[in-house]
């Protein structure tokens, strides 16, 4: 009988991830079909550098929306996966050093004072594309796709509905607020008319997804490697959590060197085909918490489930109608809560910002961030998240620390 559900039970599991995983692609111009198949190939990687040992799932990363975004308008696909493969082989390089010099290596080039305001810049950064898209607008702003007074009435619904969720309902429902946030909106967007359906009447019911080749330009990869930072720090606040759900440490075994290597690895796989950056989800996470399974072939029969439904052709064609209002709602909530994120990484280690140095790291980090800053010399320039996240760096290890006087 439990061999029986164990199928079921990684089911719920993608059904848990299922929203993320899917927006992510559709807010970055990405194939959901090729998202799918990459989070259930990436996470099948992952279980085997970490042994099967770890109860986790990984799927598309939302940490490297922007960077995605503004690849995609500024070289292409192709090229953006190839910056995308270069961030997975930061993530062994960081797995190697960690494996040499002990996993307080990772501490020490990225602290909170470091990690904080960069994540805030992740979020920040995207504030005016997901009002655009809120309001029934392309992303640049530049084209009207929704009437603004429909598309406000349909974002808030979304928007609203993933808060409900998120904040009141209880048990397994609580983790699907982005799931819940896009049905709500979907259903609305339906009531006024604005789904269009052919590309689900023309679509085949199989069909392999549309696979892209990486293509490799210097510009792309140098944009991408200092991305890798916040989603790093991510993964090792994931593998601590899920040890300290399942009372094993995850740390020293398998180790967080394969952890990290794993990751890289279903990255550079995921970016090879044209799928999006994998991560460890917290929503799965989560739903492990709650229902206290913590074997791991629960998410061995979570990445099949995955890669099945990548060939449903329907099912691909069917993400691409949901309009973009709904998107932009539950954008709105999204990168507020990253931007949250990189903020309670500061409360929670007591950065103070009293301090003069801490405040100017974290003080150039958002301005340059939120002002568009850019470095360039001939072709080479650098902007966005990738300059915030090499300038923090590299003014935490140039500036002195402050020496603690004993009392």
């Amino acid at each position: 009988m439990n061999r029986l559900l164990i199928p079921l039970q990684g089911a719920q599991m993608l059904f848990v991830a299922f929203g993320a995983l899917v927006l992510m692609p559709l807010l970055t111009g990405l194939d959901t079909s090729v998202a799918l198949f990459t989070a259930g190939l990436g996470t099948l990687l992952f279980q085997w550098v970490t042994k099967r040992q770890v109860p986790i799932f990984l799927a598309s990363s939302f940490a490297f929306i922007a960077p995605i975004l503004y690849g995609v308008q500024t070289w292409g696909i192709p090229a953006t996966m190839g910056g995308l493969m270069a961030a997975g082989v930061v993530y062994l390089l960081l797995g190697l050093m960690v494996k040499v010099r002990g996993s307080g290596f990772i501490n020490t080039l990225l602290p909170p004072v470091v990690v904080g305001p960069v994540i805030i810049i992740i979020g920040l950064g995207l504030a005016p594309v997901a009002v655009n898209m809120a309001l029934g607008r392309s992303g640049d702003g530049s084209i009207e796709i929704v009437a603004q007074s429909t598309a406000l009435i349909i974002s808030l619904l979304a928007l609203s509905s993933t808060i409900i969720v998120a904040v009141f309902s209880k048990g397994i429902l609580k983790l699907m607020p982005i799931l819940a946030g896009i049905l709500v909106g979907y259903a609305a967007s339906l009531s006024y008319g604005i789904v269009d359906f052919s590309p689900v009447t023309h679509a085949a019911w199989l069909a392999i997804p549309n696979f892209v080749a990486p293509e490799f330009h210097w510009q792309a990869i140098a944009f991408m490697i200092p991305v890798a930072i916040a989603p790093a720090v991510e993964h090792i606040g994931d593998i601590l959590a899920i040890s300290n759900v399942t009372g094993k440490d995850f740390i020293k075994k398998p180790g967080l060197h394969r952890t990290l290597a794993g990751d890289g690895i279903a990255t550079i796989a995921a970016s090879a085909l044209g799928g999006p950056p994998n991560t460890t989800y917290s929503e799965v996470t989560g739903a492990i918490t709650l229902t206290k399974i913590f074997d791991p072939k629960i998410m061995t029969w979570t990445a099949v489930i995955a890669i099945v439904l990548a060939f449903v052709g329907k099912l691909g064609a069917l993400m691409q109608t949901i309009p973009v209002p709904v998107m932009g709602g539950i954008m709105c909530l999204l990168f507020g809560s990253i931007a949250a994120v990189g903020l309670n990484t500061l409360i929670r280690n007591q950065v103070d910002l009293a301090e003069p140095r801490n405040l100017s790291i974290v003080g150039v980090t958002l301005v340059f961030g939120i002002g568009g800053m850019a470095f360039g010399i001939g072709e080479f320039s650098l902007t966005g998240i990738s300059l915030c996240g090499i300038v923090a760096i590299v003014m935490n290890l140039v500036l002195p620390k402050v020496k603690t006087v004993a009392t």
